[in-house]
Order: C-alpha cells, then sequence, then structure tokens
C-alpha cells in the first residue's frame, strides 16, 4: 500500500509538473510575470522563491496551477487595512506584509487609505501615531508582497499581466501545458520501446513460441510467417490473433512460410482459455515479434499516443451517439485503484500508466469547458474574431460557472468510482 501511495504521489506530481511547466515557460517568454508554480493545493508545506516566482509545494496533491498576474484575483489591499512595509535608503517601499503572522522588525506600520500596484505604483497611509497626516510612498516594481497566508509574491505592474501580452502569446501559454503532456507521453512510450528491447511488430511473423504449447507440437517455430488461416488472408498480426481467439478447440490449417522453404500448411488446433467475464478464446502459445531497430523505437512514442489521442476523442464522440454516462469517466480514486495494479507490473507498468494519464490529461484539458485550457482557447478565439476581449466581468461568469460543473462532476465521478472499487 506504501508503495502504491508513493507512486500515485509521483506520477500525479510528473503530470502537474510537466503540464504547469508548460504555463510556465511561455508565460516567461511572453513577458508574463509568474507569481507563482505550485504543486498541490491547500495550504503551502513547502516554498522557494527564485527570481520572481515562488514555487511551492501544498498538502493535497492531487493537481497544482501556475499564477500568472492578472490571470488569478490579485490580493486585495483595501483602505483602512492595517499592513507592514519595507522602506529602502530612497523610501521606496520594497516589501509589503499583509501577513499579521509574521511581524517584521524593520518593517514600518501603516494604515492604507490609498493604493495603486498597477499603475502609478504608490501607497499612502496613516503611520502608526499619526492619524491627521497621510504619507505616501513610491512602490518598486519588483516589490514583494507577503500575501494573507505567508506566500511570498512579487507585485505585478499593468505590463506585465497577462492580458497585455498579445493575443497569439497568451493562446501559446494557455495551449502550453497540454502540449506538455502529450509530449511527455511520447517520451514516455520512446523510452518504454527502448528499455523493452523493441516494438511488437504487427506484420503476421510469430515471435517466440512457447515450449510444449500447441504451436510448438505443431511445428511452428519462431519466425514463421502466417500468411492465410483456413480461406482467410492474414496480413498483420492482430488480424491472426482475432482469428486464432475466435476458434479455440477448433481444427485451423495454417499456411506457414519459413524462410526461403515453399510455403506449408500446418494444422493446429487452439486451446481454450476463460477469461475473467467467463468467456472463452483459443491460444496458441506464441508472442508477436519484435521490432528492434531504432526508427521502430522512435515512431512508437508517436503511434502510440496518437493511438490514445484517437481512443479518448472517440469516447467523448460516443457522449454524442450514445448519450452521456459516469462510468466514461475516473476520478483520482480510479487513478489510484489502477496504479496499485500497474504498480504490481513493474516499472515498465508504471511507465505506460504515466503516459495513459499524460494524454487523457492533456485531451481533456482541451475540451472547450470553461475553467479548463481548452475553455480559455475557446475565449481567446472569440476574441479573435471580435477584436476585443470579453470584459472581466463576462469571463469570470463564464469561468465561475465553469468551475461548478466540474466541481459537481467531479463529485458524481468520485462517488461512481468510490462505488465501483469498494463496494462492488
Amino acid at each position: 500500500m506504501v508503495t502504491t501511495i508513493i507512486t500515485f504521489i509521483l506520477v500525479f506530481s510528473v503530470l502537474v509538473i510537466f503540464h504547469e511547466f508548460g504555463h510556465y515557460y511561455f508565460a516567461k517568454k511572453a513577458g508574463i510575470l509568474v507569481r507563482e508554480f505550485a504543486i498541490g493545493f491547500g495550504p503551502k508545506i513547502f516554498s522557494y522563491r527564485k527570481d520572481e516566482t515562488t514555487f511551492t509545494i501544498r498538502i493535497l496533491p492531487i493537481g497544482g496551477y501556475v499564477r500568472m498576474a492578472g490571470y488569478e484575483e490579485e490580493t486585495e489591499i483595501k483602505p483602512g487595512m492595517p499592513i507592514g512595509i519595507i522602506l529602502n535608503q530612497q523610501d521606496e517601499v520594497t516589501t509589503i506584509n499583509t501577513y499579521k503572522k509574521k511581524q517584521l522588525l524593520e518593517a514600518v506600520p501603516l494604515e492604507v487609505s490609498a493604493i495603486d500596484l498597477e499603475k502609478e505604483l504608490y501607497i499612502e497611509g496613516y503611520l502608526a501615531g499619526n492619524e491627521t497626516e497621510t504619507v505616501r510612498y513610491s512602490v518598486k516594481r519588483d516589490a514583494m508582497l507577503i500575501e494573507e497566508d505567508g506566500t511570498e509574491v512579487q507585485i505585478a505592474p499593468i505590463d506585465v499581466q497577462f492580458q497585455s501580452a498579445s493575443l497569439p502569446q497568451r493562446m501559446m501559454t494557455n495551449f502550453a501545458g497540454p502540449m506538455n503532456n502529450i509530449l511527455l507521453a511520447i517520451v514516455a512510450f520512446i523510452v518504454m520501446a527502448f528499455l523493452q528491447g523493441g516494438v511488437v511488430s504487427q506484420e503476421n511473423q510469430l515471435g517466440p513460441v512457447t515450449p510444449d504449447s500447441v504451436a510448438e507440437q505443431a511445428g511452428l517455430i519462431e519466425g514463421d510467417r502466417v500468411t492465410q488461416i483456413d480461406d482467410q488472408k492474414v496480413a498483420n498480426w492482430n488480424e491472426m490473433v482475432q482469428i486464432i481467439q475466435k476458434n479455440p478447440e477448433k481444427p485451423l490449417t495454417f499456411t506457414v512460410e519459413s524462410g526461403t522453404e515453399p510455403a506449408k500448411q500446418v494444422v493446429v488446433t487452439p486451446e481454450s482459455s476463460k477469461q475473467s467475464d467467463g468467456t472463452e478464446i483459443g491460444l496458441i502459445g506464441v508472442q508477436a515479434s519484435l521490432d528492434t531497430s531504432i526508427g521502430a523505437k522512435l515512431a512508437f512514442g508517436f503511434t502510440a499516443t496518437w493511438s490514445l489521442i484517437i481512443q479518448i476523442i472517440s469516447v467523448f464522440g460516443s457522449m454524442f451517439t450514445k448519450g452521456f454516462s459516469v462510468d466514461m469517466f475516473g476520478g483520482p480514486v480510479a487513478i489510484y485503484a489502477t496504479t496499485e495494479a500497474v504498480v504490481k507490473m513493474g516499472f515498465l507498468g508504471v511507465l505506460n500508466w504515466l503516459a495513459v494519464l499524460s494524454v487523457n490529461l492533456g485531451i481533456v484539458n482541451l475540451l472547450p469547458v470553461p475553467a479548463l485550457d481548452g475553455g480559455k482557447l475557446l475565449l481567446n478565439l472569440i476574441e479573435g474574431i471580435r477584436g476585443k476581449p470579453l470584459s472581466q466581468e463576462k469571463e469570470g461568469i463564464i469561468t465561475l460557472i465553469g468551475v461548478g460543473l466540474l466541481l459537481v462532476l467531479m463529485v458524481l465521478v468520485t462517488w461512481n468510482d468510490i462505488q465501483t472499487y469498494f463496494f462492488k
């Protein structure tokens, strides 16, 4: 169980880090201030500041976010609010402290009367002991803001906020998270192919033959090429497997080519194997051959990822043809349960699971649903067509609706997963 929990956290963390790094990298390239790069949600348990970004680890390891200036709600400092400010030798504000649990010894207590941290960059207020006369301080562009939960971030002048970037830059920043998940899957599948020594070939050629199996008893050997079974032509491995599985305990005539020898016919009777769902399939005891070429291993990353993308799109497409079902989705409970199974398969099983989850995360995030990256991209497209963005109020309402729908879906999916894995 401990191994499963650790693997679950590691897999989730890798997915989140790659996804959020995509947003982070392209935001930085666009000149957008990235205030925080967070792994997890909830209260922070660790933080590290580098340049203008605070990197945090938070207590719930089920996601993460990149907090871009102007993209999320800013820390609100209202008139009448007591704060502490640190000044440099030029009486410019370098730090603003709103965290009540942390008092800075060198900070000057100030009751705010007016503030602008976006355009004019100033703070006005009353110093302690003087409630009749206001003082005004300029705020440095890179001044630090200690938020109410203790997180240290940099203030964000208007020119480094998300909306100040060009439309193509904002679209690329939104798209970069899902893009990174697809790239991660490609790399993971390529690594898998190299670690297992090759890629399962789809050619109609036999791989290793199990000793004392039906295939060995019939005289089949590794390298034989099956071109026909009974009167059905066999063009690839999948076609051969399907015919064999459909005919347990039934004699089949294989037309086999072996090296340079003339084609021969061999009678093989597949053994019957009962599956977990009660159905019976035929088996003859051969494995697929491996394509060990470097080209095949590299190509596998792309073909396996593309195949998964098509499957996921087909599932979403079936929602319109067969109707919506919660069973189509899996939440953290389902992912944990599956992780428990893949851990038993070793590192390759975990790596394959990482790739599968990464593709799923990438494609789901591209759905045109408000609050998801796809929803943000849709708003970007609407802005491009209209020639101007939606008002912040309208965009906020749309996002709020999207968040609400996602929360409802998450609750339904989680409850469905709990019933499936714990009560059935």
